[in-house]
């Protein structure tokens, strides 16, 4: 059905048509200083996020590669200082850490410092520097490191004899994943914690998971002697 003016007369489509594109110019023509300002700032964004992350990230994270994989190498070989703090040849892990820690690279470098603490016994440092890696999902690897991280800090807070502390990071590190690799080791640790501190109702439940669903794990072997054991005291 065709439009009417304002005199009730039918007007021609193309005449509607006319009008509209009139009033789009004549709003093109009042903002048209605006509507450039928005575009220009679209394409600094989107100019600045491709440029920061292909021109800038990606060749940081290269360069972080290469330095880890020495770094690495001297871990492998138990050279636990020296992976950590490098020498004149190559940057150790607290470098690669502080200098490319936006990058996946840098966080890792985190977690290898940490365990580079733990092993010198440095186990204050080795909290520090696991509770700064930032956990990644996304792949099996990714979750496998991040319940590794949670587990760890568990370890280091059970060496300072803090063991309330310790006895929580074993249960976030089980919880956080539910996997043969990782679940049973978490959550035997934290039985064996929770049997320490008395709270042995929780200590069997955790021991009775692992043996339940858990039977093919190296964990599982054993765990009859540590259900029997918290059994008799109960």
């Amino acid at each position: 059905m065709a439009e009417t003016n304002k005199a009730g007369q039918a007007q021609d489509p193309e005449q509607i048509i006319e009008q509209s594109l009139g009033r789009f110019e004549l709003f093109i023509e009042r903002n048209g200083k605006l509507l450039l300002m928005l575009l220009g700032a679209v394409v600094l964004v989107v100019g600045g996020y491709f440029s920061y992350k292909y021109l800038y990230q990606a060749p940081r994270a290269e360069k972080a590669s290469a330095e880890m994989f020495e770094a690495q190498n001297y871990f492998a070989r138990d050279s636990f200082a020296l992976a950590l703090n490098g020498n004149a040849s190559f940057d150790g892990f607290l470098t690669i850490a502080d200098r490319y820690g936006n990058t996946p690279q840098g966080n890792l470098a985190r977690h290898y410092a940490g365990l580079c603490y733990l092993h010198m016994g440095e186990f204050q440092q080795a909290i520090d520097a696991f509770k700064s890696y930032k956990a990644v999902g996304g792949n099996a690897a990714g979750v496998i490191i991040a319940a590794e991280n949670l587990g760890l800090t568990g370890d280091a807070y059970v060496e300072l004899g803090q063991l309330d502390e310790g006895v929580k990071y074993y249960e976030r590190a089980a919880a956080y994943n539910d996997n043969v690799g990782t679940t049973p080791v978490y959550l035997k640790k934290a039985g064996m914690v929770n049997e320490k501190l008395g709270n042995l109702a929780r200590a069997l439940e955790q021991y009775e998971t692992v043996r339940n669903n858990y039977p093919q794990s190296m964990q599982a072997r054993d765990i009859e002697k540590f259900i029997a054991r918290v059994q008799q005291q109960l």
